[in-house]
């Protein structure tokens, strides 16, 4: 899963070990658990962590083709199963990179890996000499008037952003605007140069040292430059919290400061600092190339087949990196091998079926999502078929089977008319529907739903559900802190509930079924933020 937006900048910008009385996973059913075994193939070590545009990747992409093939789902591009696409792989050259703070004319050298981290996807070759500003939480959301950047000159100047927002704006919104696609077109409006991001402790996922690993790993760009939106900046900055005040000596507020009103979901002040940032930058920039694997179920209904509902997941993860106790794989297993594995066994089950759906059902399991959203973004921008007639896009990504399927949370579903058929399927397979537990997470922008949300298409985005202060939350959290995006994502003692996956399994399928046989297509609800991005429907 992508760290876009909930740790904004970690996402876009850098681009272990078994739990504490942990319970064993549980044993798969009697008889053949094809999703897992699915998950043992594309989690080994043998494909090397899915890296996007790497061997193990292409090994990957082979292996689903060949099952997508043995279950009816029959190519649709003149290149077979695979989706091309040209894009560049960056590096930053740390040994001619450098950062610092100065103040009255005398220079403060930060370390990197120990203070900052240097993105590698923004950013440019050469010098940034910036003033800074502080913007509270580096957003501008007109609709609902809130601007951080209202009345202030930073034309040249560096922001310093604290990670978060308000507390009062809708979540999917919130999301929305704290994606980069939207922060940069304030930015570069504005004039600004650069960007430092600032932590908020209590909304961490990953430790420091996990952060500084991600940042040796080279980040991806596509080739053409019409397609990087998220691009922009000649430098930006992660903070390590231990090393925030650095940043703020000598201002109005401190760090402690910022965090307590920004955990007390008071307004955050906005103002000039008393530093200059120096910056300078290197980039290793080599040609890639990756690919989507996409397929097609056609419908059975003459009309109907010619639209479409997408089932969505990513394949590709981070591949081979900085060690973590001798292990140097990034399997992947529950991100993403686990959605991957669940999609291939919801065509199984359509495939069985006497009768297909009455709509064609599109599977696309996409490159880069780890890489910000890289495969979605280019499948959604053009598309095998018309965008128009895509009805619905359905997301897997660390679905997160680690204990009884008995609710579930349908990151989207407030804005849809999506939640029609997710209640009633919910309601026959006796599953509760749960709201967003932890909204300032941002998911609903950080896998590859988002996508195609901004290209028009109602989409649901599927976690198992939990509820503050349970049992499943303390998993998942701890799952969060010792295996997200570590080489402990593996297939060694992860705390999966095969029937669990197997019931989920069975609910997607349902879904997928309701939607794809319902007479009339899904449309933005009136109220919804995202409505502004539907396109016209093709006609029939």
């Amino acid at each position: 899963m992508n760290r876009v937006s909930s740790v904004a900048a970690l996402a876009l910008f850098v681009s272990s070990g078994a739990f504490a009385a942990e319970p064993p996973a549980s044993k798969p059913p009697v008889g053949e658990d094809r999703w897992w075994k699915h998950v043992e193939v594309l989690a080994s070590d043998a494909m090397e962590g899915r890296d996007t545009g790497s061997k193990g990747y292409a090994t990957a992409a082979g292996y689903v083709s060949k099952e997508l093939a043995a279950l009816g789902v029959k190519p649709l591009l003149k290149t077979g199963f695979l989706q091309p696409m040209a894009l560049q792989s960056r590096r930053l050259i740390e040994s001619r990179s450098s950062v610092a703070l100065v103040k009255d004319g005398k220079a403060q050298p930060l370390v990197q890996g120990e203070d900052v981290v240097l993105s590698s996807r923004q950013g440019d070759n050469g010098t940034v000499d910036a003033p800074l500003v502080f913007v509270g939480y580096g957003l501008s959301i007109p609709e609902l008037g809130y601007d951080d950047f209202a009345g202030l000159d930073l034309k040249g100047k560096a922001v310093v952003m604290l990670q978060g927002g308000p507390g009062n704006i809708p979540g999917p919104v919130k999301s929305h605007f704290s994606s980069w696609e939207e922060r940069m077109k304030v930015l570069k409006a504005a004039g600004v140069v650069g960007v430092v991001y600032l932590q908020n402790p209590k909304l961490l996922e990953l430790p420091w040292e996990r952060t500084v690993a991600s940042a040796k790993n080279p980040t991806v760009v596509f080739t053409d430059p019409s397609l990087n939106d998220s691009r922009g900046m000649k430098v930006a900055v992660v903070v390590n919290v231990a090393q925030s005040q650095k940043w703020l000596e000598g201002a109005p507020h401190t760090y402690e400061e910022l965090v307590a009103l920004a955990n007390a979901d008071k307004p955050l002040p906005r103002f000039d600092l008393p530093l200059r940032m120096k910056a300078k930058l290197a980039f290793d920039v080599k040609p890639l190339k990756s690919m989507n694997v996409v397929g097609v179920m056609p419908g059975s209904d003459p009309v109907l087949a010619k639209e479409y509902v997408v089932l969505s997941a990513h394949l590709d993860h981070v591949g081979v990196g900085e060690p973590v106790k001798g292990d140097r794989i990034y399997n992947g297993a529950m991100d993403n091998a686990s959605g991957v594995a669940a999609l291939l066994e919801v065509a199984r089950q359509l495939h069985a079926q006497k009768e297909a759906p009455k709509r064609s059902v599109l599977l696309a399991l996409v490159t880069g999502e780890e890489k910000g959203l890289l495969g979605s973004k280019y499948f959604a921008s053009r598309p095998p078929v018309p965008i128009t007639s895509i009805v619905a896009d359905f997301n897997l990504d660390m679905f997160m089977p680690h204990w009884p399927f008995t609710s579930v949370v349908a990151h989207g579903k407030d804005e849809s008319s999506l939640a029609v058929p997710l209640a009633e399927v919910a309601a026959k397979l006796d599953v509760q529907v749960l709201a967003d537990p932890e909204p300032d997470r941002n998911l609903f922008v950080r896998s590859d739903q988002y996508s195609f949300i901004r290209e028009g298409v109602p989409a649901l985005f599927f976690k198992f559900g939990y509820t503050p202060g349970s049992e499943e939350e303390k998993i998942f959290k701890q799952w969060l802190t010792e295996r997200y995006h570590a080489p402990s994502d593996d297939l060694a003692q992860q705390p999966v509930d095969h029937e669990g996956a197997a019931r989920f399994i069975t609910f997607l399928t349902a879904l997928t079924n309701t939607v794809a046989d319902a007479p009339g297509r899904p449309y933005w609800n009136d109220d919804s933020f995202f409505r502004r991005f539907a396109k016209p429907a093709a006609k029939p």
